[in-house]
């Protein structure tokens, strides 16, 4: 019923959360790419990702350039890219399945009406329709979304929902209007600051807290640190 009722729109991975290399990458930014991201697939573009070239896979730059192999003297990505399916925000989940079983292709981009990069779709996205939720090795477990690193000091991804971030530290973070507008840790600090922080910057709750940006890239937030509003000194310290 999924398949047939739910529009590539309903799953597709939103065009700033894609991760995606240039087609001139060398080839140490690459390993780097796939080492922090941890897929097995990459879309490549040129210039920008609303001008796609292809994708490539892991295991074609691994065989080519890894495991003892003689590579050729200059590293070009180009050679190595595979084809991606294009397909409209609207074409049921159903269709776009067929199609990638049929063209052994498992990753499609989502083309808006004026021929740009709108999202990203793979095969286990659809799947998971169907059979609910695959998390893999490499997936981060719901748990891993923050770590308590000290009293009043924790470790959060940015995509933690709001409201579970605050049930687990005990804090209100946003105001009930706020809370309306975003559903993630990292959409409240979007919203505060009106821009996309950059790596150790702080930003300052009026209730006391400070959220340190600990991982980020130029289109979004990754990994905070959020300190707990400290207790006033009220005086009875020993000594006093």
């Amino acid at each position: 019923m999924n398949l047939r009722r739910m529009r590539v729109d309903d799953v597709a991975i939103p065009k700033a959360e894609i991760m995606a290399a240039p087609v001139d990458i060398g080839m140490e930014e690459l390993v780097a790419l796939f080492r922090e991201q941890g897929f097995t697939r990459l879309p490549v573009f040129r210039g920008t990702l609303d001008s796609p070239l292809g994708l490539i896979h892991l295991k074609d730059f691994a065989l080519k350039y890894g495991f003892g192999a003689n590579p050729p003297a200059k590293f070009a990505l180009r050679p190595m890219l595979r084809p991606l399916l294009y397909v409209p925000p609207s074409m049921p989940l159903g269709v776009l399945l067929q199609q990638m079983q049929q063209k052994r292709i498992h990753m499609a981009l989502v083309i808006d009406e004026y021929g740009g990069v709108d999202g990203l779709v793979t095969i286990e996205d659809l799947i998971e329709q169907v059979v609910g939720t695959i998390d893999d090795e490499h997936d981060e477990a719901e748990g891993d979304l923050w770590q308590l690193e000290a009293p009043g000091l924790w470790l959060i991804q940015a995509r933690a929902p709001l409201t579970d971030v605050e049930a687990v530290t005990g804090l209100r973070l946003s105001a009930e209007e706020e809370e309306e507008e975003v559903d993630t840790l990292g959409g409240l600090i979007f919203m505060l600051t009106g821009r996309v922080p950059v790596r150790g910057e702080v930003i300052r709750l009026e209730n006391g807290a400070e959220i340190e940006v600990v991982e980020a890239d130029p289109r979004r937030v990754k990994r905070v640190r959020l300190r707990l509003p400290q207790p006033e000194d009220d005086g009875t310290a020993s000594g006093e």
